[in-house]
């Protein structure tokens, strides 16, 4: 749930810059936190390149959708690049900010109700459509960026728009109890809560079971859940285990024991990037590697 802008801004990195030839893919989490300073509430290097034109290998552009209090630079430092670099159209929003907010409160995402974030995904959808000419997306989330995705899918028509759905510490049973979330009872001077969005992960919360009474997963989108044991904002971890026809869930620490991922760092590791790309091109899966992953930094 907590993705860190405020965690991060003493470990800023330097920001990028266009560039010929690869971007560099930094491993860690923690690396969209310099772009975010350098350039506020800009687009990282290779991301939001409107005129991008999706290839034949690569037919779907490819929308990132952050997590509570992330951003589109600040939570996709690692992984849009390395997007990018596989010949994807990447694309990011930040949605869910404080209305009328400034720089670096615009940057905290994932606030506001998710029904209210799902439009401006719906909008943002369809941009990227309209943009590239192609007639689905795909989604790839993080925290609550797995979970306010299915609220467009379910109630705003994205079911017809989207093909694949991948999940990376996944909340479909609600993020974990809300005495652990910093956001949860922030107020503002008028008393009204701040974060909408941290209540509606909470476990059992009316959200939540609408979105189980309606059947969580949309027929026609293939999703797939990327989970670490070692999470620490959905706990239990199992929380983001969902078994369907179109689903596939995936424990990083199944193959790999040196996998010590957290909350952060498995939406980042040069492994959850590997379990991203076969998620989005089955058809070319490759193994993924078995190397040590850090938590926080990846």
């Amino acid at each position: 749930m907590l993705l860190g802008l405020a965690v991060g801004l003493a470990v800023a990195v330097g920001g990028g810059s266009a560039q010929a030839g690869p971007l560099p893919v930094p491993p860690t989490f923690f690396a969209g936190i310099g772009p975010e300073l350098v350039n506020p509430g800009g687009d990282l290097p290779g991301v939001n390149e409107w005129d991008c034109e999706p290839s034949v290998a690569h037919p779907n552009p490819v929308v990132l959708v952050h997590g509570q209090a992330g951003g589109a630079q600040t939570n996709w430092g690692a992984l849009a690049p390395r997007l990018k670099n596989e010949g994807y159209c990447v694309y990011a929003l930040t949605y869910g900010a404080l209305p009328g907010s400034q720089w670096p409160v615009s940057a905290l995402g994932g606030l506001a109700p998710m029904e209210d974030s799902a439009a401006e995904l719906a909008s943002f959808v369809d941009r990227v459509r309209a943009a590239s000419g192609a007639q689905k997306v795909d989604l790839v989330g993080h925290s609550e960026g797995t979970l306010m995705p299915n609220y467009y899918v379910q109630n705003l028509g994205g079911a017809e728009k989207v093909d694949r759905y991948v999940s990376l510490a996944p909340e479909w049973l609600g993020g974990g109890p809300r005495a652990e979330d910093p956001f949860a009872d922030l107020t503002g001077p008028d008393g009204q809560l701040l974060c909408v969005a941290c209540a509606q992960q909470d476990n059992g919360s009316e959200f939540l079971n609408r979105m189980h009474e309606r059947g969580l997963y949309a027929a026609g989108v293939t999703y797939t859940n990327i989970m670490t044991r070692y999470d620490e904002l959905v706990t239990p971890y199992t929380n983001g285990y969902a078994p369907g026809p179109n689903a596939t869930n995936i424990v990083v620490q199944d193959e790999c024991a040196q996998d010590f991922s957290d909350h952060l760092a498995v939406a980042a590791s040069v492994r959850s990037q590997r379990y991203v790309l076969n998620a989005l091109d089955p058809a070319h899966a490759q193994p993924v590697p078995c190397v040590l992953v850090l938590p926080v930094l990846g």
